[in-house]
C-alpha cells in the first residue's frame, strides 16, 4: 500500500501563502483520486481539495478561488497551493489517495496568524 509524507507547513501571517507537498512511496498513477484534507483543533477533518487522474477538480467553498490542487504521476507528488491565506485555514493538513482508499499520513500543521 502506498504511503504518504505531507511537508511544507508552517507558520504565515495572514494574505500569506504556503505550498504543501505529498511525495508517495511508490507509484500514484494508477491511484484514480488523490485528495488534501484538514483537521482545526475541536473539528472534524474535512476534505479540501481533491484531483483525479484526469486533472478534475473539486475544492471546499471555503478554499474555491484561494488553494490550488496538482499531482505529478512522473514523480509521485501531490501538491496543495494556498494562497490569501486566513485564521481559519490552520490546521493539520494531510494528503489521502481517495480512490482507491489508501493510509493517512502524519500530516503537517499550518498556522496562519499575525
Amino acid at each position: 500500500q502506498v504511503q504518504f509524507v505531507e511537508s511544507g507547513g508552517g507558520l504565515v501571517q495572514p494574505g500569506g501563502s504556503l505550498r504543501l507537498s505529498c511525495a508517495a512511496s511508490g507509484s500514484i498513477s494508477s491511484i484514480y483520486a488523490m485528495g488534501w484534507y484538514r483537521q482545526a483543533p475541536g473539528k472534524q477533518r474535512e476534505l479540501v481539495a481533491r484531483i483525479t487522474n484526469g486533472g478534475t477538480t473539486y475544492y471546499a467553498d471555503s478554499v474555491k478561488g484561494r488553494f490550488t490542487i496538482s499531482r505529478d504521476n512522473a514523480k509521485n507528488t501531490v501538491s496543495l497551493q494556498m494562497n490569501s491565506l486566513n485564521p481559519e485555514d490552520t490546521a493539520v493538513y494531510y494528503c489521502r489517495a481517495i480512490s482507491p482508499v489508501g493510509p493517512w499520513g502524519q500530516g503537517t500543521q499550518v498556522t496562519v496568524s499575525s
